[in-house]
Formats: structure tokens, C-alpha cells, sequence
């Protein structure tokens, strides 16, 4: 009887040897004469124990992690083909905590399935959104993702049914679904596990978005740093194609060349147009006259992947998810200096200091955790006081934060900071397209007069001369990249004085 044992082919888990514990397997395997057949899955997201593989037994997948390849001639001496006890046993990943508190829809098949087996994909209920799509018409598609309450994922959080909606009302002979996948947020990963781990549920989600908006064409635009997705993204596509699930719906990849900048939606159809990536002012929204000048669909790669989830099984079971206006789910990214780093799909509401402590175990230095940027090199930095925040829209923006793309990354008592405002400061200035002004030339003052700050040169009125020019990047800037910047600089400034030669003020 073959026995199947899963590793993933996961980037993440590439990168400290999950092909070479492939190739172990395979070997050892081979050497003892075991009928052993290898499947290569995404990553479930428990990045502290990859490689993490599992072997397929009669109680169900028995985890084991993290594996070498010199671990895999006594894992298979102790009976891994059983499931048998062994240090690295952790046992049915869906009873790993950090698994069990999930509430996984649009990552319900990242870790399990083959990414590139469409049987493996319908087996666990690809395809059915598609077909629901189909029963309701374009317009009840639409409302459906409306009535689901979904907001976009990559960081701006606007309602995609009233984006759909807007670009299906709009008349044009041609129509386009535009999937960004520039994923360029420092801590984040969630679309790159989704297109190596899951990439018909992209496919399907853009199928369904064409099909609702009038589109016969769609662009996923995916940063060269990711050849893996890259890759794999491909191969699905020729999969989904010659399965005939794209023959009303055609489907290209554009990769861009590493531009920040090219995650702003306007930036990013300047490069699919192939000129360089810089800022469109607006109106008119791409909704109205996006790429090649015709209505367009800009959806986040996350966004377009939960569609056929929602489809599926209703926007009213979707919906029952999340807090107030932030509706759902979301993959929350959890990275730095802490102990458990890994993708968490919950409900919006769980608290920062949950996420932090909770899920993610503390620091893995041991030392206090002193703050955690949330959305990105722009996000905000919050202290310990601020560990109570809820994780929704509303909630951090009350509080001068951005959920971002949720990411979360975490520093502890070691931090400078100075340096971190200094860095997203200098961030902007490399990263600016250079069409307006506050973002090219404001970043780069920035930084000489943060580094006078550190240097204790005048330094409260070079603070006063910080914030100042935080309000004009804030509301001169045509863009999040020099509009969000503030928010790290001065959220720094604010939260930790102290690393800028003030005083903290003590409550009363």
C-alpha cells in the first residue's frame, strides 16, 4: 500500500531545506524499498517548524517538524510511515493551537492540496463559487460580494462590490480584471503562499470578477522577487487552460521589476502598459478608465482569492465574521523578532496584544516586546499602551494606524526607534516615483533633519520642523507612499520620546 507523505514546496520552506528533505525521503525510501509516493504542497503557515511534513496514516496527516535531511533516515527507523512518536512528532496539524484557533476560508486549501492538481482542487470545493456565480447572474454575483461585506485586502480596505459595481455600470467595449500581487509590505506573505499553495482559487476568483463586470481579460501582476509564485502561477494557469475553465477568460502575467511604488494601483497599470511606473492622478478612477484607458477591476491577489469562498457558501455565512464594518476574515502575517512567526487567518477583533503574546508567543529573544508596526515600512508603531486596539479598520484608524495588508511585525526593548522613523523616511525617498513634490523632495529633507535630530542638533525645533513636513507629505502627496509616511515617523516620535532626547510623560 503507497503511502503518501507531504513536504512543502512553499518558498518559506524551501529556503531552509524542504527540497532537500524531499530529496532525502525519496532516497531513503528508495533504499529500504518503502512504497512511498511524495506530494509537494504549499506551506499551512507555521513558519517556526518548517520544513514541516506530513505523512498521510488510517487517524489522519500526522505533522512532523522542523525536519532536516540528515533527521530522515531515524524518522523513518521510528515509524514514520505509522505516524509513530518521535521528538519532531507534533501530531494532527489541525490540533497544533496555532492551527486550531484559525478560522481558515481563504486559506482553508494552503498546506493541504497538490497546487497544481485541479482534482485535488474541486476535491475540496474548488470551483463551486464559480458555478454559484453562474446561477446568480453578473449582477447578483455582484451584489452578493457586496452583501459579503469584503474589503480590500492589500491595505486601502474600499468595498469591492462597489468597486465591481462601478465598473460594470461604466460602458466600454473592452473590460479588464487587474489582480495586484506586488506584494511589497516588509512582513508580509499572504499572497505569495496563495499562488504557491493555492493558485486556481486566484484563477477562479478573477474568472468570477470578469464574468460579473463584463471582462475578458485579466493581469496578474507579480513582483520579480517571487520566482517560485512566478512559476507556479504559470504552470496553473496552462492547467486551468487546457481544462477548459478559460475559455471565456483570458489570463497573462506580468512581473514587475521591484518598484514599491508599482503596489499603488495607477503606478502598477503604468507598468503593465509598459511604461515606468508612476503615480496617475485622479479622477478618473480606474474603475472608469483604467488599462488601455477601459474600465478595470483593480483587486488585491487576497481580495480575488476569498471571492469564490463567499460565492460558495453565501455572503451571509462570510459576513457573520468580524466587528463593525470589518466584515470577514483576514490573513494576519505575524513576523520579526517573535517566537511563533506565521500566517493566522481570524476574524477582524481579535486585540494586538492577542496576536502578539497569544499568537505569536512573545519575542523569540525573550526580551519585553517594546513595538509592533502593523501595515507595512508605513505603518504605524504601537506600544505596549496600545496592545488592547482591535484588529479592524475603524479601530486603528481611531488610533493613527493602518491594517495594511496585515502584516505584523514585532521589535523588542533593543529598538532604536529614531533609526525606525529615520528608516521609513529614507524608505520614501528611495521608493518615490518622483511625480510630486512633498514625496521626493520631503523624504529626503526628512531624513537630514531626523539625522540632526539624532545627532542632538536643535533637536526640538528639528522636531517641530519633522512634523510639519509630516503634514504636507500627509496631505500633499499624490499617494499612500508619501501620504502614509507620517505615520511610522510620527507614531515613533509620539509613542517613544525618549529615543528622540524628550522626555516621557508619565499618566496620572
Amino acid at each position: 500500500m503507497t503511502t503518501r507523505i507531504f513536504v512543502p514546496r512553499d518558498a518559506a520552506a524551501r529556503a531552509v531545506g524542504a527540497d532537500r528533505v524531499a530529496d532525502a525521503l525519496l532516497a531513503e525510501a528508495g533504499r529500504r524499498k518503502l512504497d512511498v509516493t511524495l506530494v509537494r504542497t504549499g506551506s499551512r503557515g507555521l513558519f517556526w517548524l518548517e520544513p514541516m511534513i506530513e505523512v498521510e496514516t488510517p487517524a489522519g496527516r500526522i505533522a512532523y517538524g522542523p525536519v532536516k535531511a540528515s533527521d530522515v533516515p531515524a524518522l523513518l527507523e521510528a515509524g514514520l510511515m505509522q505516524g509513530s512518536a518521535h521528538a519532531l512528532r507534533v501530531g494532527r496539524p489541525e490540533e497544533i493551537p496555532f492551527l486550531q484557533r484559525q478560522t481558515r476560508i481563504t486559506f482553508a486549501r494552503c498546506g493541504i492540496v497538490d497546487p497544481l492538481s485541479l482534482d485535488d482542487y474541486r476535491a475540496h470545493g474548488g470551483y463551486r463559487g464559480e458555478a454559484r456565480a453562474r446561477e446568480l447572474g453578473p449582477a447578483g454575483t455582484i451584489e452578493e460580494v457586496a452583501a459579503s461585506g469584503l474589503r480590500g485586502r492589500g491595505g486601502a480596505g474600499f468595498p469591492a462590490g462597489i468597486k465591481w459595481k462601478t465598473a460594470a455600470d461604466a460602458a466600454a467595449d473592452r473590460k479588464y480584471i487587474v489582480c495586484n500581487a506586488d506584494e511589497g509590505d516588509s512582513g508580509t506573505y499572504a499572497d505569495r503562499m496563495l499562488m504557491e499553495g493555492d493558485p486556481f482559487s486566484v484563477i477562479e476568483g478573477m474568472t468570477i470578477a470578469g464574468y460579473a463586470v463584463g471582462a475578458g481579460k485579466g493581469y496578474i501582476y507579480i513582483r520579480s522577487e517571487y520566482p517560485d509564485a512566478i512559476r507556479t502561477m504559470e504552470q496553473a494557469i496552462v492547467v486551468a487552460r487546457n481544462a477548459g475553465w478559460l475559455e471565456a477568460f483570458e489570463l497573462e502575467i506580468r512581473v514587475g521589476a521591484g518598484a514599491y511604488v508599482c503596489g499603488e494601483e495607477t503606478a502598477l497599470l503604468e507598468s503593465i502598459e509598459g511604461r515606468r511606473g508612476q503615480v496617475r492622478a485622479k479622477p478618473p478612477l480606474p474603475a472608469h478608465r483604467g488599462l488601455f484607458g477601459r474600465p478595470t477591476v483593480i483587486n488585491n491577489l487576497v481580495t480575488l482569492a476569498t471571492v469564490p469562498a463567499i460565492l460558495a457558501d453565501g455572503a451571509k455565512a462570510y459576513a457573520a465574521f468580524g466587528v463593525g464594518r470589518s466584515r470577514g476574515t483576514m490573513p494576519i502575517q505575524i513576523a520579526g523578532n517573535v517566537r511563533h512567526g506565521g500566517l493566522f487567518e481570524a476574524p477582524f477583533g481579535l486585540t494586538l496584544g492577542e496576536i502578539v503574546e497569544q499568537i505569536g508567543g512573545g519575542t523569540r529573544s525573550g526580551r519585553p516586546v517594546r513595538a509592533v508596526q502593523v501595515g507595512g515600512p508605513l505603518g504605524a508603531y504601537f506600544p505596549r499602551a496600545l496592545f488592547d486596539t482591535p484588529f479592524d479598520y475603524e479601530a486603528y484608524t481611531a488610533r493613527d494606524g493602518l491594517i495594511g495588508h496585515g502584516g505584523v511585525v514585532v521589535f523588542d526593548d533593543s529598538v532604536d526607534m529614531a533609526r525606525q522613523a529615520r528608516f521609513a523616511l529614507e524608505f520614501c525617498g528611495i521608493e518615490s516615483c518622483g511625480k510630486c513634490t512633498p514625496c521626493r523632495i520631503g523624504s529626503v529633507r526628512g531624513v537630514e533633519t531626523i539625522d540632526r535630530v539624532i545627532a542632538g542638533d536643535h533637536r526640538d525645533a528639528n522636531l517641530a520642523l519633522i512634523e510639519d513636513l509630516c503634514q504636507t507629505l500627509k496631505f500633499g502627496s499624490l499617494c499612500a507612499l508619501g501620504g502614509f509616511t507620517p505615520y511610522p515617523v510620527m507614531s515613533a516620535i509620539r509613542h517613544f520620546p525618549e529615543d528622540f532626547g524628550r522626555p516621557r510623560r508619565v499618566a496620572a
